[in-house]
């Protein structure tokens, strides 16, 4: 009844988007309603304000206080640095702002940080800056430039489903002035005009207030009180699990295996044991852990070029990112079809030849429940933490970015929870997209399978090239009826065009799913070329692969034409749309398919080694972690940063240190023991199904567990979600 369920609400998801996207002008399906518990409380602002007070505040300022209040005039505003690098932001002193508390008699004067939008007549007014009319004639020579710039930094919110201000970055830019977002310092009972007017004496004509902040004004929401219980019981049984573990097998000296299973499934120095513990399985694909681990680290970084603090030379990064050699960066979203591709591979590889048509008829049930169980924990975790914990663990100038997406996330986690996330909006989380499609193939896979494990080879291929031939001509299709963009980076970027490439193409489950059904065609090939033993010659070996390598340059090369000046070719669009990302998931079957039959000479080496394995492990909690982690950093930005691809990449490795720690110890508090639990729970009625099969060592995650041999493997299958 479960995926009957799920497969009705995929159902009904799919024909919403295919209606939707062949109208432009209709905007998919996008959940509005009122916020119960939003991350900052307006009415706390408003309850704050109070003139009288305020006058009082700001005359003891200026008549008593000349220190406190230039150290609130210094906290900001001043012009944006990089003005004609094309920054036109300022985030001002936000911690020396809110650190202002000054008791004087009978009143407590506190500081506030607002930000505003602002024209530069005002602006200089305010900082008595001199030379406007230099400053707009320079400016005049790079204005387009910035505009593009603009809306692609708009693009990439879209993209993520972000809106940090109430004015768009698109409008910071008009046609006759500049028009900034700086920041100020105010006392806590003053609204923004007087207090401006007041403290800097000047009156300003053009100006927007986007938000103000204090402290104290994040209001506990019951996201937080759940995961304040949930992670309290997950640190309990950790605790308990560990010090159980370590009485009985380090100072009883008992033998682990005459432990109670579930006791000992919480313990973090068993699960961190098990986890940097690496067991020869036979059958097993070891390429697999590098591929995976050099593209959840491909996928990683470019996520941290795009998603960053302010830049104050945004033009460089604009124009480096149109240049060939940013095309590693710019080409980075086909890593994802890396991983359809895997997962519809390792569907195949792990049940051919290991159970029949019937008995996984039987026991679908199981089969779809295995893989729910398996990536649910860690998933139903980074969901808690971005809605619950993530708002209140820092804070900084950005931090109504992350106030943003801990609102998408309370509003839409449920969606989430139920894989349909890629068709509804908001998103809690910007990768559970790619779990959404890959949840929905997975339970579309036994329409094939059945055919694929019926033992007769012609019923077999006929499926797979059926499957694989029906989702390329519906994606195409579907691709020349709408004209999507080729790609995100285009020299005159269209916010229109990008909001309907997001939601209809690079979000569906129709134009995403061609990579899955290539894989599933590449790991039943590897089994028939494993049973047949067929052998190349080392001509026909060479010649493959250079077939392959130019299969995957094309691929990586085929969103290079659409960043130059001019381009204009819908139908070149078009045919990247509906073949770009097959072709590359071609060329990785057969990397992996020679890798693991012995052509791979020094690739197979490279990816087999095992200090890929542990970063294999843990890339699917890399995947999801690492984005709310990204995005508290970035909002405790308080200055612009410089771009630099070199520091860039400085940034990113610290970064990443820090995503694989957490990624480390969620695993072995969350994963572990769920893994271990699932096994203990329903490992009798996998036993049933494998009841006559081949059997094999036990390994420490058991994932489908259609038989003993097959769990590293399956440990594959189910970990290569990202």
């Amino acid at each position: 009844m479960i995926s009957i369920r799920v497969i009705f609400v995929v159902f009904c998801a799919f024909v919403l988007t295919d209606k939707v996207g062949s109208d432009q002008n209709n905007r998919a399906i996008d959940i509005e309603w009122e916020e119960a518990h939003p991350p900052f409380d307006p009415n706390i602002y408003e309850e704050v304000l109070d003139p009288e007070l305020c006058a009082k505040q700001i005359e003891y300022l200026t008549m008593n206080d000349t220190l406190l209040m230039i150290t609130f005039i210094e906290a900001g505003p001043r012009m944006p640095r990089g003005i004609l690098q094309g920054n036109l932001i300022d985030l001002g002193n936000y911690h020396q702002c809110l650190g202002i508390n000054r008791e004087i008699d009978d009143m407590v004067i506190d500081g506030k940080y607002c930000q505003i939008n602002i024209g530069l007549s005002d602006l200089a007014n305010i900082e008595g800056t001199t030379e406007l009319d230099n400053v707009i004639e320079a400016f005049e020579t790079i204005k387009d430039e910035v505009n593009l710039y603009n809306i692609l930094q708009n693009n990439l919110e879209i993209l993520n489903g972000i809106k940090t201000t109430k004015t768009s970055r698109t409008d910071l830019v008009d046609i006759g002035a500049l028009r900034f977002s700086v920041a100020i310092c105010l006392p806590k009972p003053c609204s923004t005009r007087p207090a401006i007017s007041n403290l800097f004496g000047t009156e300003l004509v053009n100006f927007e207030e986007q938000f103000c902040r204090f402290k104290n004004d994040k209001p506990w929401a019951p996201g937080l009180y759940v995961a304040i219980v949930v992670f309290s019981i997950i640190g309990l049984l950790a605790i308990l699990g560990t010090s159980y573990d370590i009485w009985n097998t380090q100072i009883k000296k008992r033998d682990p295996k005459s432990l109670n299973a579930i006791c000992l499934s919480f313990s973090v120095y068993t699960n961190s044991r098990r986890l940097v513990t690496y067991k020869p399985v036979r059958g097993s694909l070891e390429c697999v852990d590098g591929i995976r681990a050099i593209t959840i680290t491909w996928i990683v970084i470019g996520h941290s070029f795009s998603g960053t603090a302010p830049l104050i030379n945004g033009l460089e990064f604009f124009q480096w990112g149109l240049s060939f050699s940013a095309i590693w960066l710019t080409s980075a979203d086909i890593g994802v079809d890396t991983f359809f591709m895997l997962s519809g591979l390792m569907i195949v590889y792990t049940t051919v030849g290991k159970i029949s048509s019937m008995k996984l008829l039987k026991k679908l049930h199981l089969f779809y429940l295995s893989r729910l169980v398996r990536l649910y924990p860690l998933l139903a975790t980074t969901v808690l933490l971005q809605a619950g914990v993530a708002h209140y663990m820092y804070d900084g100038a950005m931090w109504s970015v992350v106030a943003a997406v801990t609102t998408n996330c309370r509003r839409s986690w449920w969606l989430t929870l139920l894989y349909v996330q890629n068709f509804f909006r908001p998103m809690c989380l910007s990768s559970s997209w790619y779990l959404a499609i890959d949840m929905q193939l997975h339970i579309l896979s036994p329409l094939i399978l059945i055919w694929v494990l019926s033992g007769k080879k012609n019923l077999a291929w006929s499926a797979l090239v059926v499957g694989l031939l029906i989702s390329l001509t519906a994606s195409s299709t579907y691709n020349f009826l709408n004209n999507f963009i080729g790609t995100n980076t285009r020299l005159v970027p269209d916010p229109v065009e990008f909001e309907r490439y997001s939601k209809y193409y690079y979000f569906s489950t129709l134009t995403r799913c061609s990579p899955f059904f290539v894989g599933m065609c590449f790991g039943y090939f590897i089994h028939v070329w494993r049973e047949n033993n067929i052998r190349l010659t080392r001509i026909l070996n060479c010649i493959l692969w250079i077939v392959t390598l130019a299969v995957l340059w094309l691929a990586f090369y085929a969103t290079e034409p659409m960043k130059k000046i001019g381009y204009d070719n819908q139908i070149y669009d078009n045919f990247v749309n509906s073949f770009m990302r097959p072709v590359w998931a071609l060329g990785v079957g057969w990397l992996v398919l020679a890798c693991a039959e012995g052509y791979g000479g020094p690739i197979n080496w490279f990816l087999s080694l095992r200090m890929w394995k542990l970063p294999s492990r843990l890339s699917y909690a890399i995947y999801l972690l690492h984005e709310p982690v990204q995005i508290i950093i970035v909002g405790a930005a308080t200055q612009l940063l410089y771009f630099s691809v070199w520091n860039f990449f400085y940034i990113f490795c610290g970064q990443f240190v820090i995503y694989f720690i957490v990624s480390f110890i969620f695993t072995i508090l969350v994963d572990s023991p769920c893994s271990t639990l699932f096994k203990v729970f329903l490992g009798n009625s996998y036993k049933k199904t494998d009841s006559g099969q081949r059997g094999d060592e036990n390994t420490s995650k058991n994932r489908l567990a259609i038989s003993q041999q097959q769990n590293e493997l399956l440990n594959v299958q189910n970990k290569d979600a990202t």
